[in-house]
C-alpha cells in the first residue's frame, strides 16, 4: 500500500479529533495555572494556623509595621513549578522507552481518565473547606499526577501522529495553542466581570472536565475512521516487512533466524539510533522552548506600561499584551503550518531561524521591566513590547510546530511513533531548561 492509495480524511474528522486531543492535553493544565490566585488564597489562614506564618518586625520597639507572610503561600509557585516540571520530564523520557511495551490505547485513554478524575476532585474541593497544609499537600499531589499522566498523553499523541502524514502533527500543536489562548481569555473575562476567585476557579475546573470528556469520546471514535485505520495497518505491515527483510539477510549469511508470526508484536526499534537521525529537529524544538520559557512569563510579566497612568490599560496591560497576545499569536503560528511548511525538513534555514530567536532575550530585558538593577531601559514605550511579543510568540508556535511535524518524517514509518515520543521528550526538556534559567534571566535585569 502507498500513500497514493490512502483513503480521504472525510470531513477532516481525523484532523479535528487530533485538534481536540491537543486541546485536551494542555487546556486542563492552563486552567490550573490560571487559577493560581485561587490556590494561594486558600492558603491564607493566620488565625487557625499561625505556625504557617513568619513575622518580621521593622523596628526593635515593636512600633514598626509587621510583614506577615504565609509560608505556604509564598512557596506555592516555586513548589508548583518543581512538581510540574520534574514529573513532566521524567515521564516523557520514560514514554520514549516504554511506549512499545504498553498498548497505545491504555496510555492515552488511561491518562485522560486519570486527569479527568483529578479535575473532578479539584472542582469538588472548591466547595469544601480544607485546612491550608492538607490543601497545599493535596494540590501538589494533583499537580504531580496531572503532569505525569499529561507527559505520557502528550508523548503518545505525538508518537501516534508521527505515523500519519506530517500535517497531522499540526492539529495537536494548534489545539495546544488554542488551550493557552482560551485560558488567557477566560482570565481576562473573570477580571472584567469581577467574579469571586472561588466562582472563577470552579468554572475553570468544570470547563476542563468537559474538554477532557470530549477528548475521551474523540479518541474512542478515532479507530473507526477509515483514514486512520489505513495508516495504522500500513505501519504494522511495514514493521513486519522490515523484520522479514532482516530474516532473509540472516538466512543469506547462514545466521540463526527468529521466526515472526502475524500475531506477534512488531520488532523493537533503537531509541538512540532514531535520535541520530532526528537530533537536529529534537535539539531545535528544545532550544525554542528554552528561550521561550526562559523569558515568558518570568521577564515579560514584569514589564510595566509607560503609557497608562492608573487607568484600565494599566490593569489589563499584562493580561492582554503578555498572556492573551502571546497565546493568540502562538496559536496562529502553530496553525499556519497546516497550509505552509517552509523551510523544509532538510533546510539549513530552519535551525538558523531557531537560533536567531535568542535575540528576544535581551530585547525583552531592555524593555521597561520593573524593578531592575543592572540594565538600562532602551525600549520604554508599550508599542516596542507589543511588537517584540508578536514576533516572539508567532515564531515560537510556527517553528516549534515545524520541528514537531518534521521530526517523525526523517525516519522510516515503523520508527515514526518512537521518533514522535523522542520529540515530545525534547519539547519537555526545553520547558524544564527554560524554567530553570528563567530565574537567572530575571536576576540579570
Amino acid at each position: 500500500m502507498t500513500a497514493i492509495n490512502a483513503p480521504r480524511d472525510k470531513y477532516n474528522a481525523v484532523w479535528i479529533i487530533f485538534f481536540i486531543l491537543g486541546l485536551g492535553t494542555l487546556l486542563p493544565w492552563n486552567f490550573f495555572m490560571t487559577a493560581t490566585m485561587y490556590f494561594t488564597s486558600r492558603l491564607k489562614d493566620s488565625i487557625d494556623h499561625p505556625s504557617n506564618y513568619t513575622t518580621n518586625k521593622t523596628s526593635e520597639d515593636g512600633d514598626g509595621d509587621e510583614d506577615t507572610r504565609n509560608v505556604l503561600e509564598s512557596k506555592f509557585n516555586n513548589v508548583m513549578t518543581l512538581c510540574a516540571m520534574v514529573p513532566l520530564l521524567i515521564f516523557t523520557c520514560l514514554n520514549s522507552f516504554i511506549h512499545q511495551r504498553i498498548p497505545q490505547k491504555l496510555r492515552i485513554s488511561g491518562s485522560l481518565i486519570v486527569i479527568l478524575v483529578v479535575f473532578l476532585l479539584t472542582a469538588v474541593l472548591v466547595k469544601v473547606d480544607v485546612a491550608p497544609l492538607p490543601f497545599f499537600t493535596l494540590t501538589m499531589i494533583k499537580i504531580v499526577c496531572i503532569n505525569s499522566f499529561g507527559a505520557i498523553l502528550q508523548g503518545s499523541l505525538f508518537g501516534l501522529a508521527g505515523i500519519l502524514p506530517a500535517s497531522y502533527t499540526t492539529p495537536i500543536m494548534s489545539g495546544q495553542g488554542l488551550a493557552g489562548a482560551f485560558a488567557a481569555f477566560s482570565m481576562i473575562c473573570a477580571l472584567a466581570s469581577g467574579s469571586a476567585l472561588q466562582d472563577s476557579a470552579f468554572g475553570y475546573f468544570i470547563t476542563a472536565c468537559v474538554v477532557i470528556l470530549l477528548a475521551i469520546m474523540s479518541y474512542i471514535a478515532l479507530p473507526r475512521m477509515e483514514f486512520f485505520q489505513y495508516y495504522m495497518e500500513s505501519n504494522t505491515k511495514k514493521s513486519h516487512h522490515m523484520d522479514l527483510t532482516k530474516q532473509l539477510e540472516c538466512a543469506a549469511e547462514k545466521q540463526p533466524v527468529v521466526s515472526l508470526t502475524v500475531d506477534e508484536p512488531p520488532p523493537s526499534v533503537s531509541v538512540f539510533g532514531i535520535f541520530k537521525q532526528i537530533w537536529v529537529m529534537a535539539l531545535s524544538v528544545c532550544f525554542i522552548f528554552t528561550v521561550t520559557i526562559g523569558t515568558f512569563p518570568a521577564v515579560t510579566v514584569e514589564v510595566k506600561s509607560t503609557v497608562a497612568d492608573g487607568g484600565a490599560w494599566e490593569t489589563y496591560f499584562i493580561p492582554v499584551s503578555c498572556f492573551l497576545l502571546f497565546n493568540m499569536m502562538d496559536w496562529a503560528g502553530r496553525s499556519l503550518t497546516a497550509v505552509c511548511m517552509w523551510p523544509g525538513k532538510d533546510s539549513i534555514w530552519l535551525p538558523v531561524f531557531v537560533a536567531l530567536r535568542v535575540v528576544f532575550i535581551p530585547l525583552f530585558m531592555l524593555c521597561n521591566v520593573q524593578p531592575r538593577h543592572y540594565l538600562p531601559v532602551l525600549f520604554s514605550h508599550d508599542a516596542w513590547y507589543i511588537i517584540f511579543m508578536i514576533f516572539f510568540s508567532f515564531s515560537n508556535g510556527y517553528l516549534a510546530s515545524l520541528c514537531m511535524c518534521f521530526g517523525p518524517k526523517k525516519v522510516s514509518q515503523h520508527e515514526a511513533e518512537t521518533a514522535g515520543a523522542i520529540m515530545a521528550f525534547f519539547l519537555s526538556l526545553g520547558l524544564a531548561l527554560g524554567a530553570a534559567i528563567s530565574f537567572a534571566f530575571r536576576a540579570m535585569v
